[in-house]
């Protein structure tokens, strides 16, 4: 038996990641046990977890492979600040003490830390991967092609920003490469900070703020800030930007240009402005992105294109790709960022470093992204005594006629089952569910669940075999990773009531028979439900098709803005009380919200409030 431990950590969303013979026993993000969104500290928790699930403790563990090169990234920040020198110093005096106190000795680090899991851990076992190689291991190992075009983007790793890779079998080979400061994830970064979203959190914002907006800012974008060339390949005018050496991400200039200023957050509303600007660089992201893929599959002639990297997260641009057909098949990483990035250290460790076989799996190695953590009917059951619940153990085929009568009646269910998702998304274990029919669900779960901003779209959740029935897509899409149109035969225009109670002052605004899930462009973010991957999940929306005639539910993760989604059945209990939840589902514990003890409403009620 070979084990080997992939650990992402000190910049985003920290993680571990366990493989034993190549395959995957577990994964998790750490900020799902401090409870503190997107936690970049070392990942105990994870590493914790992932040996415990395995059955196995850190000296039984062969290798454990970092995800990124720290000298690299160090020499990329000493040439940038010397390069922009003296405007950087200020970036440069607050990241040095990080860097000589902590990353620079990583080594030391980790054997540190990791001595507390082994006291005789030794450093030898420690391996280093870049951290693009980190991306494109984790989707292409992971994915269920023998042979891919495996491209990877986000902000930058070492230098890289970009990278083409072929994989064949075991051998995963880069063939070129973009560098910093030439950025796709820190061009829409830039944007997402320009329109007043937190930076590496509310990209996705600017994403779903994109459709209500017209792209006319994307001539200029093309012309005065990102020269784009045929293949893809483009350089970013850095006179705009203020990233690569001061303490924000735009600079004066980027104002001048557009004629308003950076919009404050939370104090500022958002205006069509803005929503302009957010589909503009929605549509300059596709424009490269097109681009890009077109060339390599005419370079290349391979039929399968791999994704991963924190701009494969854009849902929007992944449909346009698969739709433009320059690849037959896409697959992206669920868990694209960086987190991910533990996965694909262990997953290049056992196949590059040690050279192991690889054979592609039918479906993918990834079995649902369902990697975390599970609780047995006993557990849930003790912890939500502990808490002074109050629920209902009844069997499965109780607890599935309930659930679903319930989502008909309209009401919100959590739905809290088997292992925790490893990536962004909840994909039906730790999820908040809605009738997609209902004309007011969106808002309520946004307003009175979420606490989020309103016009933040949802995702249905529709079972495989009636995909194509309800939208433009006959495929798989089992990770939320894909947006595709409604179909034809369900749109229609928004009412009269309906627009009243989305506080929207177009009558034209574009809706359908699943409302809560149709986007402002007819477009959804989907998820298919596959009943071997996720037998219950699958069960619950057929026990709803049954009963409405409609395969799919509204599918939110468990969770409220400023949170990491659930982990325990104690997590899960604080936000059913602490939101407009209705229903809490816990393994076959069902919870109402009416029946839970008056101190318990008192104790929770407005702990979610906003400022």
């Amino acid at each position: 038996m070979t084990a080997i431990l992939g650990i992402s950590a000190l910049y985003h969303d920290s993680a571990a990641a366990l493989l034993v013979d190549g395959r995957i026993v577990a994964a998790a993000q750490e900020e799902r046990f401090t409870r503190r969104k997107h936690d970049a500290g070392f990942p105990a928790h994870a590493i914790a977890y992932v040996l415990d699930e395995a059955g196995l403790d850190l000296a039984s563990v062969d290798h454990v492979a970092f995800y990124d090169k720290p000298f690299l990234k160090f020499e990329r920040l000493l040439e940038s600040y010397l390069a922009y020198a003296p405007r950087g110093f200020n970036s440069f005096r607050m990241a040095m003490p990080v860097w000589l106190r902590e990353k620079l000795f990583l080594k030391d680090l980790l054997k540190r830390e990791l001595s507390l899991f082994d006291p005789g851990f030794s450093v030898d076992k420690l391996l280093f991967a870049e951290h693009h190689i980190s991306h494109a291991a984790s989707a292409f190992y992971s994915s269920p092609f023998e042979e891919a075009v495996v491209l990877t983007i986000d902000g930058v790793g070492e230098w890289a920003t970009t990278t083409v890779a072929i994989g064949r079998g075991k051998d995963l080979e880069i063939q070129r490469e973009l560098h910093f400061p030439h950025s796709l994830g820190l061009l829409y970064s830039a944007f997402t900070y320009y329109t007043g979203f937190k930076v590496n959190s509310g990209e996705y914002k600017v994403m779903g703020l994109a459709p209500y907006g017209q792209p006319r800012f994307r001539d200029l974008m093309l012309d005065r800030i990102v020269d784009v060339k045929p293949d893809g390949s483009f350089r970013l005018d850095q006179r705009y930007f203020n990233y690569a050496a001061g303490l924000t991400m735009t600079s004066k200039a980027m104002e001048d240009l557009f004629g308003h200023p950076v919009r404050q957050p939370e104090t500022e509303p958002l205006t069509q402005f803005h929503m302009d600007i957010a589909a503009s660089v929605q549509a300059v992201t596709e424009e490269i992105l097109l681009r890009m893929t077109r060339a390599l599959a005419q370079e290349y002639g391979i039929p399968s294109l791999c994704l991963a990297g924190g701009v494969a997260l854009n849902c929007v641009a992944n449909g346009k790709i698969l739709r433009d057909g320059a690849f037959r098949d896409i697959w992206v990483q669920p868990a694209a960022g960086d987190a991910g990035g533990a996965l694909g250290a262990a997953q290049a460790a056992w196949h590059m470093e040690l050279g192991q076989p690889r054979q592609a799996q039918p479906g993918d190695a990834m079995r649902g992204a369902y990697l975390g953590p599970a609780f047995d009917d006993d557990r849930i059951a003790a912890d939500l005594t502990a808490v002074g619940a109050s629920f209902t153990r009844l069997d499965e085929g109780e607890i599935l006629a309930r659930s679903a009568q319930a989502l008909a009646d309209g009401k919100a269910v959590g739905w809290f089952q088997g292992r925790m998702e490893f990536g962004p998304r909840a994909l039906g274990n730790r999820s908040i569910l809605g009738d997609p029919r209902s004309g007011s669900m969106q808002k309520l779960l946004n307003l009175k669940v979420k606490y989020r901003e309103s016009f933040r779209p949802f995702a249905p959740s529709v079972l495989r075999e009636h995909v194509s029935e309800w939208f433009d897509l006959d495929g798989d899409s089992p990770y939320m990773l894909l947006v595709a149109d409604v179909a034809e035969r369900i749109r229609r225009q928004m009412t009269s009531e309906e627009q009243a109670l989305f506080g929207i002052d177009k009558l034209n605004i574009r809706r359908s028979d699943i409302p809560a899930v149709t986007h402002v462009d007819y477009s959804a973010r989907v998820q298919t439900v596959h009943r071997d991957t996720n037998p219950k999940y699958h069960a619950l929306i057929s026990a709803f098709h049954d009963l409405t005639g409609c395969p799919l539910l509204v599918n939110t993760s468990f969770n409220v803005r400023g949170e990491p989604i659930v982990c325990t059945p104690t997590d899960a209990f604080r936000c059913f009380m602490g939101t407009g939840i209705e229903m809490l589902v816990a393994g076959n514990c069902l919870l109402e919200k009416e029946a839970q003890d008056a101190s318990l409403h008192e104790n929770y009620e407005n702990m979610y409030e906003l400022d």
